[in-house]
């Protein structure tokens, strides 16, 4: 056929009508309830896929520590701007995974920006007991049953 032709042209309307995505109304879109866990379960697999393609850093950026789910939206608090920024980029395709595999699309992801973290170090033995004894109680009671020293 012609490219001027009047069947090429209706020819082209129909595939363009076939070809053309299907626009979903935001009330249409699916809002299943869903927990804490199940976001954190989805959020894990998709550092783990960005891990297995090489993007290490923004893996780490997700893995820094667990998001808290207030609602539908999920708050993620990382040390600095400079993260930030480098979370922003892949916040898109985050939400896209989170909102399919939870069949929840009100997701929403904030950033808080908490450059106040400090991380205390143990220099001395009472201070890495501590430390430890925080960790894990138990430990206390192993040190008192054996009548060991700090």
């Amino acid at each position: 056929m012609s490219a001027l032709s009047l069947s090429s042209i209706r020819a082209k309307r129909e595939l363009e009508k076939v070809n053309s995505t299907i626009v979903r109304h935001e009330a249409e879109l699916p809002k299943e309830p869903f927990t804490e866990t199940d976001m954190l379960l989805q959020w894990n697999k998709y550092a783990q896929r960005l891990g297995d393609k090489g993007y290490k850093i923004l893996e780490a950026l997700l893995l820094i520590n667990d998001p808290k789910l207030k609602g539908t939206t999920i708050y993620h608090e990382l040390p600095n701007e400079g993260s930030k920024i480098e979370f922003e980029s892949e916040k898109h395709d985050l939400l896209g995974h989170l909102r399919g595999k939870l069949h929840n699309y009100d997701i929403q992801i904030e950033v808080v920006v908490n450059e106040t973290v400090e991380n205390k170090f143990a220099f001395t033995p009472q201070d890495k007991y501590n430390r430890l004894n925080e960790i894990n109680p138990s430990l206390d009671i192993l040190r008192k049953t054996f009548d060991l020293d700090i």
